[in-house]
Protein backbone atom coordinates (compact mmCIF):
# COMPACT_ATOMS: atom_id res chain seq x y z
CA UNK A 1 0.00 0.00 0.00
CA UNK A 2 1.27 3.43 -0.80
CA UNK A 3 -0.09 6.85 0.01
CA UNK A 4 0.64 10.29 -1.38
CA UNK A 5 1.54 11.45 2.13
CA UNK A 6 3.51 8.43 3.33
CA UNK A 7 6.47 9.42 5.44
CA UNK A 8 9.87 7.73 5.18
CA UNK A 9 9.39 5.77 8.37
CA UNK A 10 6.46 3.62 7.24
CA UNK A 11 6.76 0.23 8.82
CA UNK A 12 5.64 -3.25 7.92
CA UNK A 13 3.11 -4.73 10.26
CA UNK A 14 4.60 -8.01 11.43
CA UNK A 15 1.23 -9.67 11.80
CA UNK A 16 -0.23 -9.50 8.31
CA UNK A 17 2.34 -7.82 6.08
CA UNK A 18 0.23 -4.67 5.74
CA UNK A 19 2.16 -1.40 5.58
CA UNK A 20 1.03 1.03 8.23
CA UNK A 21 1.68 4.72 7.78
CA UNK A 22 1.60 7.61 10.22
CA UNK A 23 -1.43 8.88 8.38
CA UNK A 24 -3.09 5.47 8.72
CA UNK A 25 -2.31 5.24 12.43
CA UNK A 26 -3.54 8.74 13.03
CA UNK A 27 -7.07 7.79 12.12
CA UNK A 28 -7.87 7.45 8.46
CA UNK A 29 -10.65 5.39 9.95
CA UNK A 30 -12.80 3.42 7.55
CA UNK A 31 -10.43 3.93 4.63
CA UNK A 32 -7.58 2.45 6.62
CA UNK A 33 -9.75 -0.55 7.57
CA UNK A 34 -10.81 -0.97 3.93
CA UNK A 35 -7.15 -0.86 2.90
CA UNK A 36 -6.26 -3.61 5.37
CA UNK A 37 -9.12 -5.67 3.99
CA UNK A 38 -8.12 -5.12 0.36
CA UNK A 39 -4.54 -6.02 1.17
CA UNK A 40 -5.74 -9.47 2.25
CA UNK A 41 -8.23 -9.80 -0.60
CA UNK A 42 -6.46 -8.75 -3.79
CA UNK A 43 -4.23 -11.57 -4.97
CA UNK A 44 -5.00 -11.58 -8.68
CA UNK A 45 -4.49 -8.37 -10.60
CA UNK A 46 -3.36 -4.96 -9.39
CA UNK A 47 -5.77 -2.45 -7.88
CA UNK A 48 -5.06 1.21 -7.16
CA UNK A 49 -7.56 3.11 -5.02
CA UNK A 50 -7.62 6.90 -4.82
CA UNK A 51 -9.56 7.97 -1.74
CA UNK A 52 -11.72 11.07 -1.24
CA UNK A 53 -8.74 13.00 0.18
CA UNK A 54 -6.54 12.19 -2.80
CA UNK A 55 -4.51 9.49 -1.07
CA UNK A 56 -3.34 6.59 -3.25
CA UNK A 57 -3.42 2.98 -2.07
CA UNK A 58 -2.12 0.03 -4.07
CA UNK A 59 -2.96 -3.65 -3.72
CA UNK A 60 -2.12 -6.92 -5.39
CA UNK A 61 0.63 -8.10 -7.66
CA UNK A 62 2.10 -6.59 -10.78
CA UNK A 63 0.07 -8.91 -13.01
CA UNK A 64 -2.83 -7.86 -15.19
CA UNK A 65 -5.48 -6.67 -15.11
CA UNK A 66 -4.39 -3.35 -13.63
CA UNK A 67 -7.19 -1.00 -12.59
CA UNK A 68 -7.35 2.36 -10.82
CA UNK A 69 -10.54 3.55 -9.13
CA UNK A 70 -11.48 6.78 -7.35
CA UNK A 71 -13.75 6.91 -4.29
CA UNK A 72 -15.68 10.17 -4.35
CA UNK A 73 -16.94 10.39 -0.75
CA UNK A 74 -15.40 9.83 2.67
CA UNK A 75 -18.39 7.69 3.67
CA UNK A 76 -17.95 5.16 0.88
CA UNK A 77 -15.23 3.02 2.55
CA UNK A 78 -17.46 2.31 5.56
CA UNK A 79 -20.37 1.41 3.27
CA UNK A 80 -18.15 -0.95 1.28
CA UNK A 81 -17.06 -2.65 4.49
CA UNK A 82 -20.63 -3.03 5.78
CA UNK A 83 -22.28 -4.34 2.59
CA UNK A 84 -19.74 -4.78 -0.24
CA UNK A 85 -22.04 -5.87 -3.05
CA UNK A 86 -24.81 -3.34 -2.51
CA UNK A 87 -22.47 -0.43 -1.81
CA UNK A 88 -20.22 -1.18 -4.77
CA UNK A 89 -23.07 -1.31 -7.27
CA UNK A 90 -24.76 1.80 -5.88
CA UNK A 91 -21.50 3.75 -5.81
CA UNK A 92 -20.88 2.97 -9.46
CA UNK A 93 -24.46 3.93 -10.36
CA UNK A 94 -24.20 7.22 -8.45
CA UNK A 95 -20.77 8.05 -9.83
CA UNK A 96 -19.13 8.10 -6.39
CA UNK A 97 -16.93 5.24 -7.57
CA UNK A 98 -15.24 5.94 -10.89
CA UNK A 99 -12.86 3.94 -13.03
CA UNK A 100 -9.75 6.08 -13.59
CA UNK A 101 -7.83 3.53 -15.67
CA UNK A 102 -8.66 0.06 -16.89
CA UNK A 103 -12.28 -0.96 -17.38
CA UNK A 104 -15.29 -1.82 -15.25
CA UNK A 105 -15.06 -5.42 -16.47
CA UNK A 106 -11.41 -5.60 -15.41
CA UNK A 107 -12.23 -4.12 -12.01
CA UNK A 108 -15.01 -6.63 -11.43
CA UNK A 109 -12.74 -9.43 -12.66
CA UNK A 110 -10.30 -8.50 -9.86
CA UNK A 111 -13.17 -8.54 -7.35
CA UNK A 112 -14.61 -11.86 -8.52
CA UNK A 113 -11.29 -13.68 -8.94
CA UNK A 114 -10.68 -13.05 -5.24
CA UNK A 115 -14.18 -14.20 -4.27
CA UNK A 116 -13.05 -16.80 -1.71
CA UNK A 117 -11.24 -14.18 0.34
CA UNK A 118 -14.18 -11.79 -0.02
CA UNK A 119 -16.62 -14.39 1.29
CA UNK A 120 -14.45 -14.84 4.37
CA UNK A 121 -15.06 -11.24 5.48
CA UNK A 122 -17.12 -11.00 8.70
CA UNK A 123 -19.59 -8.54 7.15
CA UNK A 124 -20.10 -10.86 4.19
CA UNK A 125 -20.74 -13.84 6.45
CA UNK A 126 -23.19 -11.85 8.56
CA UNK A 127 -25.10 -10.71 5.46
CA UNK A 128 -25.33 -14.27 4.21
CA UNK A 129 -26.55 -15.47 7.59
CA UNK A 130 -29.24 -12.76 7.62
CA UNK A 131 -30.30 -13.64 4.08
CA UNK A 132 -30.73 -17.25 5.09
CA UNK A 133 -32.83 -16.27 8.10
CA UNK A 134 -35.14 -13.95 6.15
CA UNK A 135 -34.74 -15.73 2.84
CA UNK A 136 -38.21 -17.23 2.79
CA UNK A 137 -39.72 -13.75 2.82
CA UNK A 138 -37.15 -12.31 0.38
CA UNK A 139 -37.68 -15.08 -2.15
CA UNK A 140 -41.37 -15.81 -1.65
CA UNK A 141 -43.22 -15.03 -4.88
CA UNK A 142 -47.00 -15.50 -4.86
CA UNK A 143 -48.69 -14.61 -8.13
CA UNK A 144 -49.28 -10.93 -7.23
CA UNK A 145 -45.65 -10.40 -6.24
CA UNK A 146 -44.37 -12.40 -9.20
CA UNK A 147 -46.34 -10.10 -11.52
CA UNK A 148 -44.77 -7.00 -9.95
CA UNK A 149 -41.27 -8.51 -10.04
CA UNK A 150 -41.57 -9.38 -13.71
CA UNK A 151 -42.85 -5.91 -14.58
CA UNK A 152 -39.86 -4.35 -12.79
CA UNK A 153 -37.41 -5.89 -15.26
CA UNK A 154 -39.15 -7.27 -18.33
CA UNK A 155 -41.58 -4.42 -18.94
CA UNK A 156 -38.73 -2.03 -19.64
CA UNK A 157 -38.72 -0.63 -23.16
CA UNK A 158 -38.26 -3.32 -25.79
CA UNK A 159 -36.01 -0.81 -27.54
CA UNK A 160 -33.54 -1.20 -24.66
CA UNK A 161 -33.26 -4.95 -25.19
CA UNK A 162 -32.83 -4.45 -28.92
CA UNK A 163 -29.64 -2.55 -28.16
CA UNK A 164 -27.77 -5.59 -26.85
CA UNK A 165 -29.66 -8.85 -27.52
CA UNK A 166 -29.48 -10.94 -30.70
CA UNK A 167 -31.97 -10.45 -33.52
CA UNK A 168 -34.33 -13.04 -31.96
CA UNK A 169 -34.24 -11.35 -28.52
CA UNK A 170 -33.02 -14.44 -26.69
CA UNK A 171 -32.50 -13.18 -23.13
CA UNK A 172 -30.81 -16.25 -21.66
CA UNK A 173 -27.57 -18.17 -21.88
CA UNK A 174 -26.48 -18.92 -25.45
CA UNK A 175 -24.70 -22.13 -26.48
CA UNK A 176 -21.08 -21.87 -27.68
CA UNK A 177 -19.83 -25.33 -28.77
CA UNK A 178 -16.47 -23.89 -29.87
CA UNK A 179 -16.49 -20.47 -28.23
CA UNK A 180 -15.99 -18.74 -31.57
CA UNK A 181 -19.65 -18.46 -32.57
CA UNK A 182 -21.32 -15.10 -33.07
CA UNK A 183 -24.04 -14.24 -30.57
CA UNK A 184 -26.81 -14.88 -33.11
CA UNK A 185 -25.36 -18.24 -34.07
CA UNK A 186 -24.88 -19.26 -30.42
CA UNK A 187 -28.49 -18.39 -29.59
CA UNK A 188 -29.71 -20.37 -32.62
CA UNK A 189 -27.62 -23.31 -31.44
CA UNK A 190 -29.11 -22.97 -27.95
CA UNK A 191 -32.61 -23.35 -29.36
CA UNK A 192 -31.49 -26.33 -31.44
CA UNK A 193 -29.87 -27.95 -28.37
CA UNK A 194 -33.06 -27.56 -26.35
CA UNK A 195 -35.23 -28.89 -29.17
CA UNK A 196 -33.01 -31.97 -29.43
CA UNK A 197 -33.46 -32.73 -25.75
CA UNK A 198 -37.23 -32.31 -26.05
CA UNK A 199 -37.36 -35.02 -28.72
CA UNK A 200 -39.86 -33.11 -30.79
CA UNK A 201 -41.98 -34.47 -33.61
CA UNK A 202 -44.80 -32.88 -35.63
CA UNK A 203 -48.08 -32.31 -33.84
CA UNK A 204 -46.85 -32.36 -30.24
CA UNK A 205 -48.31 -29.89 -27.75
CA UNK A 206 -45.58 -27.81 -26.03
CA UNK A 207 -45.88 -25.51 -23.02
CA UNK A 208 -43.20 -22.79 -22.84
CA UNK A 209 -43.08 -21.39 -19.28
CA UNK A 210 -41.47 -17.97 -19.35
CA UNK A 211 -41.71 -17.55 -23.11
CA UNK A 212 -40.07 -14.11 -23.31
CA UNK A 213 -40.45 -12.37 -26.65
CA UNK A 214 -41.55 -15.63 -28.24
CA UNK A 215 -38.42 -16.69 -30.12
CA UNK A 216 -38.17 -20.24 -28.79
CA UNK A 217 -41.89 -20.94 -29.14
CA UNK A 218 -41.92 -19.68 -32.72
CA UNK A 219 -38.85 -21.79 -33.52
CA UNK A 220 -40.45 -24.95 -32.13
CA UNK A 221 -43.64 -24.32 -34.13
CA UNK A 222 -41.94 -23.40 -37.38
CA UNK A 223 -39.00 -25.80 -37.51
CA UNK A 224 -40.56 -28.74 -35.63
CA UNK A 225 -44.29 -28.36 -36.36
CA UNK A 226 -45.25 -28.26 -32.69
CA UNK A 227 -48.33 -26.57 -31.25
CA UNK A 228 -46.98 -24.13 -28.65
CA UNK A 229 -48.50 -22.28 -25.72
CA UNK A 230 -46.20 -19.62 -24.30
CA UNK A 231 -46.70 -18.13 -20.84
CA UNK A 232 -45.26 -14.86 -19.53
CA UNK A 233 -46.27 -12.33 -16.91
CA UNK A 234 -44.76 -9.47 -18.90
CA UNK A 235 -47.30 -7.41 -20.83
CA UNK A 236 -44.53 -6.02 -23.06
CA UNK A 237 -43.25 -9.46 -23.95
CA UNK A 238 -46.68 -10.92 -24.64
CA UNK A 239 -47.59 -8.05 -26.96
CA UNK A 240 -44.32 -8.42 -28.88
CA UNK A 241 -44.62 -12.22 -29.07
CA UNK A 242 -48.19 -12.08 -30.40
CA UNK A 243 -47.16 -9.56 -33.03
CA UNK A 244 -44.31 -11.81 -34.12
CA UNK A 245 -46.59 -14.83 -34.33
CA UNK A 246 -49.03 -12.91 -36.53
CA UNK A 247 -46.25 -11.56 -38.72
CA UNK A 248 -44.80 -15.05 -39.15
CA UNK A 249 -48.18 -16.57 -40.03
CA UNK A 250 -47.95 -18.91 -37.02
CA UNK A 251 -50.88 -17.66 -34.93
CA UNK A 252 -52.74 -20.89 -35.62
CA UNK A 253 -49.94 -22.93 -34.05
CA UNK A 254 -48.56 -20.59 -31.37
CA UNK A 255 -50.46 -18.67 -28.74
CA UNK A 256 -48.99 -16.47 -26.04
CA UNK A 257 -50.82 -15.86 -22.78
CA UNK A 258 -50.14 -13.48 -19.90
CA UNK A 259 -50.70 -16.06 -17.22
CA UNK A 260 -48.81 -17.51 -14.27
CA UNK A 261 -47.66 -21.10 -14.77
CA UNK A 262 -49.48 -22.14 -11.59
CA UNK A 263 -52.77 -21.26 -13.28
CA UNK A 264 -52.20 -23.62 -16.21
CA UNK A 265 -54.80 -26.40 -16.41
CA UNK A 266 -54.12 -28.19 -19.71
CA UNK A 267 -51.72 -31.09 -20.29
CA UNK A 268 -48.83 -31.15 -22.75
CA UNK A 269 -46.49 -33.58 -24.44
CA UNK A 270 -43.52 -31.33 -23.74
CA UNK A 271 -42.78 -28.58 -21.22
CA UNK A 272 -39.83 -26.23 -21.53
CA UNK A 273 -38.76 -23.45 -19.18
CA UNK A 274 -35.75 -21.30 -20.07
CA UNK A 275 -34.43 -18.65 -17.68
CA UNK A 276 -37.58 -18.61 -15.57
CA UNK A 277 -36.86 -20.96 -12.64
CA UNK A 278 -34.54 -18.32 -11.11
CA UNK A 279 -37.65 -16.17 -10.48
CA UNK A 280 -39.61 -18.84 -8.62
CA UNK A 281 -37.98 -18.41 -5.21
CA UNK A 282 -36.94 -21.19 -2.88
CA UNK A 283 -40.34 -21.41 -1.21
CA UNK A 284 -41.89 -22.00 -4.63
CA UNK A 285 -39.79 -24.99 -5.72
CA UNK A 286 -42.37 -27.60 -4.74
CA UNK A 287 -45.25 -25.74 -6.41
CA UNK A 288 -43.16 -25.29 -9.55
CA UNK A 289 -42.26 -28.94 -10.01
CA UNK A 290 -45.66 -30.16 -8.86
CA UNK A 291 -47.12 -28.00 -11.62
CA UNK A 292 -44.72 -29.53 -14.15
CA UNK A 293 -45.82 -32.97 -13.00
CA UNK A 294 -49.47 -32.01 -13.35
CA UNK A 295 -49.24 -30.44 -16.82
CA UNK A 296 -47.04 -33.17 -18.32
CA UNK A 297 -48.79 -36.05 -20.05
CA UNK A 298 -47.83 -39.53 -18.78
CA UNK A 299 -45.19 -40.02 -21.50
CA UNK A 300 -44.17 -36.36 -21.57
CA UNK A 301 -40.69 -34.83 -21.38
CA UNK A 302 -39.69 -31.54 -19.78
CA UNK A 303 -36.57 -29.38 -19.80
CA UNK A 304 -35.59 -26.73 -17.24
CA UNK A 305 -32.77 -24.35 -18.22
CA UNK A 306 -31.69 -22.11 -15.33
CA UNK A 307 -28.83 -20.30 -13.64
CA UNK A 308 -27.41 -22.21 -10.70
CA UNK A 309 -24.73 -21.76 -8.08
CA UNK A 310 -22.13 -24.09 -6.59
CA UNK A 311 -22.56 -22.42 -3.19
CA UNK A 312 -23.68 -24.75 -0.38
CA UNK A 313 -27.05 -22.99 -0.50
CA UNK A 314 -28.71 -20.81 -3.11
CA UNK A 315 -29.55 -17.17 -2.65
CA UNK A 316 -29.38 -13.78 -4.30
CA UNK A 317 -26.99 -10.87 -4.45
CA UNK A 318 -28.27 -7.81 -2.50
CA UNK A 319 -27.60 -5.30 -5.31
CA UNK A 320 -29.11 -7.53 -8.00
CA UNK A 321 -32.12 -8.25 -5.82
CA UNK A 322 -32.75 -4.54 -5.20
CA UNK A 323 -32.18 -3.13 -8.67
CA UNK A 324 -32.41 -5.89 -11.29
CA UNK A 325 -34.34 -9.01 -10.28
CA UNK A 326 -36.46 -8.48 -7.14
CA UNK A 327 -37.53 -11.80 -5.71
CA UNK A 328 -34.85 -13.69 -7.64
CA UNK A 329 -33.19 -16.75 -6.16
CA UNK A 330 -30.23 -18.60 -7.69
CA UNK A 331 -30.66 -22.29 -6.80
CA UNK A 332 -28.12 -24.99 -6.23
CA UNK A 333 -28.34 -28.11 -8.36
CA UNK A 334 -28.75 -30.26 -5.25
CA UNK A 335 -31.79 -28.42 -3.87
CA UNK A 336 -33.33 -28.32 -7.35
CA UNK A 337 -33.02 -32.05 -7.87
CA UNK A 338 -34.36 -32.69 -4.37
CA UNK A 339 -37.49 -30.70 -5.28
CA UNK A 340 -37.86 -32.63 -8.54
CA UNK A 341 -37.71 -35.89 -6.63
CA UNK A 342 -40.28 -34.66 -4.10
CA UNK A 343 -42.61 -33.95 -7.04
CA UNK A 344 -42.31 -37.56 -8.18
CA UNK A 345 -40.50 -36.78 -11.43
CA UNK A 346 -37.54 -38.61 -12.96
CA UNK A 347 -34.34 -36.71 -13.69
CA UNK A 348 -33.40 -38.17 -17.07
CA UNK A 349 -30.47 -35.93 -18.00
CA UNK A 350 -28.36 -33.13 -16.47
CA UNK A 351 -25.92 -30.88 -18.32
CA UNK A 352 -23.82 -28.12 -16.78
CA UNK A 353 -22.97 -25.13 -18.99
CA UNK A 354 -20.07 -23.43 -17.24
CA UNK A 355 -18.63 -20.56 -19.28
CA UNK A 356 -21.37 -20.28 -21.88
CA UNK A 357 -23.17 -17.50 -20.01
CA UNK A 358 -19.91 -15.62 -19.46
CA UNK A 359 -19.46 -15.50 -23.23
CA UNK A 360 -23.10 -14.50 -23.74
CA UNK A 361 -22.75 -11.63 -21.29
CA UNK A 362 -19.49 -10.51 -22.89
CA UNK A 363 -21.36 -10.08 -26.17
CA UNK A 364 -24.20 -8.25 -24.41
CA UNK A 365 -21.78 -5.89 -22.63
CA UNK A 366 -19.96 -5.06 -25.85
CA UNK A 367 -23.22 -4.41 -27.70
CA UNK A 368 -24.60 -2.26 -24.90
CA UNK A 369 -21.37 -0.23 -24.83
CA UNK A 370 -21.57 0.29 -28.59
CA UNK A 371 -25.17 1.53 -28.24
CA UNK A 372 -24.83 3.38 -24.93
CA UNK A 373 -25.77 6.75 -26.43
CA UNK A 374 -29.06 5.28 -27.63
CA UNK A 375 -29.72 3.81 -24.18
CA UNK A 376 -29.06 7.23 -22.70
CA UNK A 377 -31.88 8.69 -24.80
CA UNK A 378 -34.27 6.01 -23.51
CA UNK A 379 -33.40 6.40 -19.82
CA UNK A 380 -30.74 8.41 -17.99
CA UNK A 381 -27.06 8.21 -17.08
CA UNK A 382 -27.68 6.50 -13.75
CA UNK A 383 -29.75 3.81 -15.47
CA UNK A 384 -27.01 3.25 -18.06
CA UNK A 385 -24.40 2.88 -15.32
CA UNK A 386 -26.70 0.45 -13.51
CA UNK A 387 -27.19 -1.61 -16.64
CA UNK A 388 -23.51 -1.80 -17.58
CA UNK A 389 -22.67 -2.77 -13.98
CA UNK A 390 -25.35 -5.49 -14.12
CA UNK A 391 -23.99 -6.97 -17.35
CA UNK A 392 -20.33 -6.78 -16.33
CA UNK A 393 -20.87 -8.10 -12.80
CA UNK A 394 -22.97 -10.96 -14.13
CA UNK A 395 -20.28 -11.90 -16.66
CA UNK A 396 -17.58 -11.98 -14.01
CA UNK A 397 -19.79 -14.02 -11.68
CA UNK A 398 -19.86 -16.73 -14.36
CA UNK A 399 -16.24 -16.29 -15.44
CA UNK A 400 -14.61 -16.08 -12.00
CA UNK A 401 -17.36 -16.64 -9.44
CA UNK A 402 -19.62 -19.57 -8.57
CA UNK A 403 -22.41 -19.30 -11.12
CA UNK A 404 -23.18 -21.67 -13.99
CA UNK A 405 -26.21 -22.81 -15.99
CA UNK A 406 -27.82 -26.22 -15.73
CA UNK A 407 -30.22 -27.96 -18.06
CA UNK A 408 -32.30 -30.65 -16.38
CA UNK A 409 -34.37 -33.00 -18.49
CA UNK A 410 -37.20 -34.65 -16.56
CA UNK A 411 -40.09 -37.02 -17.17
CA UNK A 412 -42.84 -38.96 -15.45
CA UNK A 413 -41.56 -42.27 -16.82
CA UNK A 414 -38.00 -43.53 -16.63
CA UNK A 415 -38.23 -44.84 -20.19
CA UNK A 416 -39.56 -41.61 -21.72
CA UNK A 417 -36.19 -40.96 -23.42
CA UNK A 418 -33.62 -43.36 -24.96
CA UNK A 419 -31.12 -45.24 -22.83
CA UNK A 420 -28.12 -43.15 -23.89
CA UNK A 421 -27.52 -39.50 -24.80
CA UNK A 422 -26.58 -40.29 -28.41
CA UNK A 423 -30.01 -39.15 -29.62
CA UNK A 424 -29.22 -35.53 -28.63
CA UNK A 425 -26.25 -35.15 -30.99
CA UNK A 426 -28.10 -37.02 -33.73
CA UNK A 427 -31.15 -34.76 -33.41
CA UNK A 428 -28.95 -31.66 -33.48
CA UNK A 429 -27.33 -32.87 -36.68
CA UNK A 430 -30.77 -33.53 -38.18
CA UNK A 431 -31.95 -30.06 -37.10
CA UNK A 432 -28.90 -28.32 -38.59
CA UNK A 433 -30.87 -27.30 -41.65
CA UNK A 434 -33.42 -25.44 -39.52
CA UNK A 435 -30.89 -22.74 -38.64
CA UNK A 436 -31.53 -19.99 -41.13
CA UNK A 437 -28.71 -18.38 -43.05
CA UNK A 438 -29.20 -15.10 -41.21
CA UNK A 439 -28.54 -16.90 -37.91
CA UNK A 440 -24.97 -17.52 -39.01
CA UNK A 441 -24.27 -13.84 -39.53
CA UNK A 442 -23.32 -11.46 -36.77
CA UNK A 443 -26.84 -9.98 -36.97
CA UNK A 444 -28.56 -8.26 -34.11
CA UNK A 445 -28.20 -4.69 -32.94
CA UNK A 446 -24.90 -3.05 -32.14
Amino acid sequence: MSNSEITPDERLDAHDGHKKTRRGRSGRGAMWLLAKTLHRLVRNGRLTVIDAQGGTWQFGSQTSPAVSIRLGTARLPSRLLANPSLALGEAYMDGTLRIESGSLRDFLAICMSNIDALDALPARRIRRWLDQRIGRKLHHNPISRALANVAHHYDLSTALYDLFLDADRQYSCAYFPTGTETLDMAQALKKRHIAAKLRLEPGLDVLDIGSGWGGLGLELAQAHQARVTGLSLSAEQIAAARARAAQSGLSDRVRFEQRDYRQERDQYDRVVSVGMFEHVGRSGFDAYFSTLNRVLKPDGVGLVHAIGTMEPQGGSDPWTRKYIFPGGYIPTLSETIAAIERAGLWVTDVEILRLHYAETLRHWSERFAANRAAARTLYDERFCRMWEFYLAASEMSFRHGRLMVFQIQLAKRRDAVPLTRDYIAKAEADYAGTIRADDTASGGKG
